[in-house]
């Protein structure tokens, strides 16, 4: 069974790490995409705001599938069809073909995003430590070489398909491939019915509970769609930058956000999740305080690094909490998919809010002060960081354990 979760691990890095190919491929390039398809600035709104809402109903479907099929089966067919819709984007000639692969793309995102934090959160408890920042950590990669390949492709003025179709063609057999070796949370693969889903699990884990884990994940959405919508606009009109200048602070967060997410297990296994959680978040609002006062742009760009460098732990903690709550509460297996998918949904939520409301704020008062909002409730994360520490278990003790119906029968417990 070691060799079996090792497989399962890497594989499923991959999978972030195709996922994060695939989401910057698209977001990067959306002026591009907005010029092939005639799309005007009032309808455009429309059509980015439509891909999270349908995200969002992606990842509630999602809670419903997993209760017939394993996540890892869910996981293996939700990504070749965002990378196919991907392709679509980029090859459609009228809006209508536009809007449909969006909408496919929206939907099965939502799919994805779900299943592929169902399989981390049981491949943790499988492991005993936490891995579930390193997971994250490949798609932060994944969203740098996806960002490099999208400014590749607009600097030499390529086409959206001519640029789309390499990686689709590369990652979507490598997805196919690797999922042969998915490993769901009864330690089977890919291939296994995992004793039929969640078979209902998770019923009785309801929102109240999950109510802190859900604001934690939303505040932690506002502000990085904070980040990643109004940093380059922020650093030029507001600290004088120049426009080269200002391109800058996205890619130094996505960078920081690596780092932090490459080192963030081995800090939750020294010192938990909770101080882990509580110091990235107290970074984050000295980030967002740095921003917010900046004298000019190097300072301003300062503290883009500490935002990335703070966020970047919080929602694959915030994962990792949701699963570990759900199994503590509902033996049930499945149970913690069924939370993680409910979990996902404000992953979307705090990305609708999060540019809105910093693009009213500067409007009606100031983009220093809007800056401070999301500042405030990056903090409020301090209040529920309770809500990430491991409970006593069956076994007497606060960590996570690896159980029998998380890594098969006959297993020594890796």
């Amino acid at each position: 069974m070691t060799d079996v979760l090792r497989r399962g691990r890497v594989s499923l890095a991959f999978g972030f790490f195709a996922q994060g190919v695939a989401f910057a491929l698209l977001v990067t390039r959306i002026p591009a995409v907005q010029d092939r398809y005639g799309v005007s600035d009032a309808l455009l709104p429309v059509f980015l705001a439509a891909v999270p809402i349908l995200a969002g109903v992606g990842s509630v479907v999602s809670e419903r599938l997993v209760r017939r099929l394993p996540p890892s089966r869910l996981l293996r067919w939700s990504q070749p069809v965002v990378l196919l819709a991907l392709l679509g984007v980029g090859a459609g000639g009228r809006v209508a073909v536009l809007a449909v692969s969006l909408a496919v793309f929206g939907l099965a995102v939502g799919a994805l995003d779900a299943s592929m934090n169902m399989l981390g959160v049981s491949l943790q408890r499988a492991y005993g430590r936490s891995i579930m920042l390193g997971f994250h950590a490949t798609y932060s990669l994944g969203g740098i070489l996806g960002a490099s390949l999208a400014w590749t492709g607009a600097h030499w003025d390529l086409a959206l398909w001519v640029s789309y179709l390499p990686v689709v063609v590369v990652l979507l057999p490598a997805a196919l491939v690797g999922s042969r070796w998915y490993v769901d949370g009864d330690g089977g693969g890919a291939g296994k019915e995992a004793g039929g889903g969640a078979g209902g699990a998770g019923a009785g884990i309801g929102f109240k509970v999950l109510l802190p884990l859900c604001l934690v994940m939303t505040f932690a959405y506002i502000g990085d769609s904070t980040v990643s919508n109004w940093s380059a606009k922020y650093l030029q009109d507001v600290l004088g930058s120049s426009e080269q200048l200002a391109t800058v602070p996205y890619n130094v967060y996505m960078v920081t956000t690596l780092i932090g997410r490459s080192v963030g297990d081995v800090g939750v296994r020294r010192f938990g999740a909770v101080a882990v959680v509580r110091s990235g978040a107290v970074v984050a609002a000295g980030g967002f305080a740095v921003v917010a006062s900046a004298p000019g742009a190097w300072v301003g760009m300062l503290g883009f690094t500490l935002l990335g460098l703070g966020l970047c732990v919080l929602v694959p903690q915030t994962f990792a909490a949701a699963g570990r709550l759900a199994a503590q509460r509902d033996g049930r297996p499945g149970a913690s998919d069924a939370a993680v998918a409910r979990l996902n949904v404000f992953n979307y939520v705090g990305f609708l809010i999060g540019s809105p409301l910093v693009g009213a704020l500067g409007d009606a008062w100031s983009y220093r002060g809007a800056m401070l909002v999301p500042m405030v409730l990056v903090l409020v994360t301090v209040v529920y960081a309770r809500s990430f520490e491991a409970q006593p278990d069956r076994y007497g003790g606060g960590h996570e354990r690896p159980r029998t119906a998380d890594v098969g029968r006959g297993s020594n417990g890796l």
